[in-house]
């Protein structure tokens, strides 16, 4: 059973200089993590997706820095926490594939092969389901 790496940041809500109805947000704590929106509801969203590319696979997280001290440093900015799943996340991100070699009867292959099996997803999806992730 995977851990759940729910993890909550901090973030920093800017209207765009010349168009205020485009937000960018940024996570002080996680310099690479930035988005906008074109409007908040959309700018949380994208900053979720954000904040977890950044984090999903990093095995030392930063420190989430407290919410007052950041809403003073960016008083005219929104400044709300964002959290995400990070096990979740590491589910949906596109990682890449390894190849793998198996020994299967020779009944099972052919079986499989006339009833137009594909071989690797059928592994995938059983592995996922071995493990309960």
């Amino acid at each position: 059973m995977a851990l759940n790496r729910y993890v909550i940041y901090p973030a920093v809500f800017t209207p765009e200089e010349g168009n205020p109805n485009i937000l960018n947000v940024k996570f002080p704590d996680v310099p690479g993590a930035l988005t906008f929106g074109s409007d908040l509801k959309e700018a949380m969203f994208n900053a979720s997706e954000a904040l977890a590319l950044m984090l999903y696979d990093e095995k030392n997280l930063p420190v989430p820095s407290d919410i007052k001290v950041i809403r003073g440093d960016y008083p005219s900015s929104i400044v709300e926490y964002i959290g995400v799943d990070l096990s979740e996340a590491s589910k949906t991100i596109s990682t890449p594939s390894v190849k793998k070699n198996t020994t299967i009867p020779t009944w099972l292959n052919n079986l499989a092969i006339q009833h137009n099996i594909n071989f690797s997803q059928t592994l995938t999806e059983a592995l996922k389901e071995k493990l309960g992730v």
